[in-house]
């Protein structure tokens, strides 16, 4: 979600990368000026046989949260595997970044999430219920921003709050609407660790706060990266309750309780690919060769792939290869 830094919380890993590799790089309006060449020897498994992108030089980008690098890896070895020369420019720090990337051409595609395109880029403060047609109103606005959204993920990481099992058990509570009546009943219990940005996006906390009521006291929220959240409400710490993405597969490694959102005040972040305008006009073959694999991509498959990364430590390229392989998307060459 980008933030949405959209799906995934930032993580450790992602922040020594993109100090070790981004870090010299400067930064342009469109938020990156360089990259590094994908050298993968993949060849076609069930997607780009023929190599119908022979010959094409195509750029990737993402956000910098594990979830978002693990996507934009994912498309850059299936389009490498299809025949082109692909440049990764991915782990872009922030939103606007990677998406202005996108739309001016600085870069040709990446996963983007539906939610975050429809409330922060595009400014509508409501979000469309039904999933399908929220891609759909998002891909039509976008098209008159130079931007195709091809086919949706059932892929959904969307924000929620979450606390350890004893501070559940503690606290009796399930949905938000139980934060929001402990926030007024017991306004000491209720304590939140979030993201910077998720405590300014009217789709984060200021619009939960007031959908739900919720009264929380500036003084009793903390602002801090993401992968310090999950430890901090894992541990018991300096808050209650955390912000968290519903597909971090540290949810249950760490075995936190998540809760529900009863009045559905957080939009649908569907995963789907954005791509370039002039790039698919030039370059059709991208939908065949991404479609196939967007279809493939569910929360549990995000919560597989983002825990081999978040809780074991592996490289998000490798774990999008080692999947894409498994799948039969591509091989070895």
């Amino acid at each position: 979600m980008g933030v949405r830094t959209g799906g995934a919380a930032r993580t450790v890993w992602a922040a020594a990368l993109a100090g070790a590799l981004l870090g010299p790089l400067a930064l342009g309006g469109c938020g990156l000026t360089s990259g590094s060449p994908m050298v993968d020897d993949v060849v076609p498994g069930s997607v780009g046989q023929g190599l119908p992108l022979k010959g094409a030089d195509l750029t990737v980008t993402s956000k910098n949260f594990s979830e978002n690098i693990i996507l934009g890896q994912i498309m850059g070895l299936a389009f490498k595997a299809a025949g082109a020369s692909v440049l990764d420019r991915t782990n872009i720090q922030g939103s606007i970044g990677a998406r202005e990337a996108v739309k001016t051409g600085g870069a040709d595609g990446m996963y983007e999430y539906t939610g975050t395109a429809w409330i922060t880029y595009l400014g509508h403060d409501r979000p469309i219920t039904d999933p399908r047609e929220q891609w759909r109103a998002v891909a039509e606005a976008d098209a008159r921003n130079g931007i195709t959204w091809l086919a949706p993920a059932a892929l959904n990481n969307t924000y929620a709050l979450a606390l350890n099992r004893a501070n559940e058990k503690k606290y009796g509570t399930k949905t938000l609407s139980d934060v929001a009546a402990l926030s007024k009943s017991d306004p000491s219990a209720v304590s939140l660790c979030v993201e910077s940005e998720f405590a300014a996006r009217n789709d984060g906390l200021p619009g939960m706060a007031k959908a739900y009521g919720m009264n929380v006291p500036a003084s009793r929220i903390q602002k801090m990266d993401g992968g310090i959240i999950y430890t901090q409400v894992s541990g018991g710490g300096s808050c209650t309750f955390g912000e968290v993405f519903t597909t971090d597969g540290r949810i249950k490694a760490m075995n936190l309780a998540v809760m529900a959102d009863d009045k559905h005040f957080f939009p649908n972040y569907n995963a789907a690919p954005e791509i370039n305008a002039k790039a698919m006009k030039k370059y059709p073959a991208i939908k065949d060769v991404l479609d196939p694999i967007t279809a493939k991509l569910t929360n549990d498959v995000a919560r597989e792939l983002n825990a081999k990364v978040d809780v074991d430590g592996e490289d998000p390229h490798d774990v999008a290869k080692d999947w894409l392989i498994k799948e039969g998307f591509i091989k070895k060459g």
